[in-house]
């Protein structure tokens, strides 16, 4: 059996911030600070498989995660005693399968789990059983699916909020036109299936300084607290702070101070060989953005030096390609 132990140490930047007052709806000071968290910690869960996190509640001590083999997207169940509640698996064409992930499982209460897929919006209990489907209103499959904890939907009163899965018209990345129009986020409602895309890039933004990006550098972290929704978009080093009720307007924005951060500014020119040459892996991203105690913890990826960009396209054998991908996923 595989012991899966539940931690993280990753290097974050830590910004502080200040209260709001009358005068300034939010103010940052520029300071940032780089920490590493301690593990105070862990627990043991016996289980074979490759399995990925989706959801845990500090509250009622249940973790739930996915086993997600091509022939199985088994369901797991645990409790903080490393003790498994239940698994059960909705894969193939059976009643109550939910088709295809396209957000993190969350879990509703102690006896239920709310999952967001192709065919629809779906309840279970921890027996397996379906309690509740929603069809979702004008489905369409998604560009892509961030299916990983701390990057799923986040809830607001009666409503989720997620990132906007939808492709631009025609699918068409070369046409500059998208920036002005795209949609980032999408307020989802299960009781209904129904879907509410809104927030545009800021004008400052730098996708909308005229240049090209490649697919997907845009894709937003975000954060839900203080009536305020916190999103950085992809390889963007700024936080922008909108109010979270209509018409969603940018209260503020700030930007992000980070080590060695390196990211690509866009092109005059789209290119179609982009994903060949890998901007999507080499660029510097921001992975996460949270607020917690005045202060936002932002995980980002540095992306490639001169040096690794030099490795990254040269002629290696097998074993020089094998010890550099092994540094960069270090990295």
């Amino acid at each position: 059996m595989k012991c899966i132990p539940f931690y993280l140490s990753i290097l974050l930047s830590l910004y502080s911030c200040n209260k709001r007052s009358n005068s300034t709806p939010f103010e940052t000071s520029r300071s940032n600070e780089k920490i590493s968290f301690e593990i105070l910690d862990s627990i043991r869960i016996d289980y074979l498989g490759n399995l990925k996190v989706h959801d845990l509640d500090p509250f009622s001590q249940i973790v739930v995660f996915e086993d997600g083999g091509p022939y199985s997207q088994e369901i797991i169940l645990a409790n903080f005693n490393g003790s498994i509640i239940n698994s059960f698996s909705k894969f193939g064409d059976i009643p109550g399968t939910y088709g295809k992930l396209m957000s993190s499982i969350r879990l509703l209460d102690d006896n239920n789990i709310l999952v967001y897929g192709f065919n629809g919006f779906l309840t279970y209990d921890f027996e397996g059983d379906m309690v509740s489907r929603v069809k979702l209103v004008d489905f369409q499959p998604p560009n892509y699916t961030p299916i990983f904890m701390g990057h799923g939907m986040e809830k607001l009163r009666d409503r989720y909020l997620y990132v906007d899965q939808t492709f631009p018209p025609n699918n068409d990345y070369s046409d500059i036109n998208i920036y002005n129009d795209l949609y980032l986020l999408n307020w989802l409602d299960p009781e209904t299936g129904e879907k509410e895309p809104f927030i545009q890039f800021p004008e400052s933004s730098i996708f909308r300084n005229g240049k090209y990006f490649f697919r997907n550098a845009w894709d937003p972290v975000f954060h839900l607290t203080d009536d305020r929704i916190f999103v950085a978009f992809g390889l963007e080093p700024v936080i922008y702070i909108f109010d979270d009720s209509p018409p969603y307007a940018l209260v503020s924005s700030f930007p992000l101070d980070l080590p060695e951060y390196r990211y690509f500014k866009g092109a005059d020119n789209f290119s179609s060989n982009w994903t060949f040459f890998g901007l999507r892996f080499t660029s510097g991203m921001i992975l996460n953005v949270k607020k917690f105690d005045g202060y936002f913890l932002v995980a980002y990826f540095p992306g490639y030096d001169n040096v690794d960009i030099e490795m990254r396209f040269s002629n290696q054998t097998q074993e020089e390609i094998t010890t550099f991908n092994a540094r960069m996923k270090e990295k």
